[in-house]
């Protein structure tokens, strides 16, 4: 069983910035990929960025791409994401995910454990 809390969320004004971070507990893979995703009220939810656990390889969303920055710091087993130049439209429940495939995937499905969420929110 893997735990991930999330943590970092909060009110921001647009072009500001944030850090959010995942710290994972309990049984850690050490090819696990580790993604972040995000939902608002009614709609599905979205990928954001992924990275593997023991490579650096990373995916973003074309949305966040250039803006936002995908990390991991394997001896504290946590992974962030830094959000820069957020918009109005980055406001979200953002959700740590870990999936057990050692490849970047971003496909909600492919990703066993999830963390409680955190909330985003960017005014204009």
């Amino acid at each position: 069983q893997v735990r991930l809390v999330e943590s970092g969320g909060g009110l921001v004004q647009a072009g500001g910035f944030l850090r959010l971070s995942c710290a994972a507990s309990g049984r850690t893979f050490s090819s696990n990929t580790l993604g972040w995703f995000r939902q608002t009220p009614g709609e599905d939810r979205e990928f954001v960025a992924a990275i593997t656990w023991n490579g650096p390889s990373t995916s973003y969303a074309d949305s966040v791409k250039g803006r936002f920055t995908i990390s991991r710091d394997n001896a504290k087993n946590t992974v962030y994401l830094q959000m820069d130049s957020v918009k109005p439209e980055d406001t979200a429940v953002y959700y740590c995910a870990a999936s057990a495939r050692p490849w970047i995937t971003r496909v909600s499905a492919d990703y066993n454990y999830w963390g409680q969420g955190t909330q985003v929110t960017v005014s204009s």
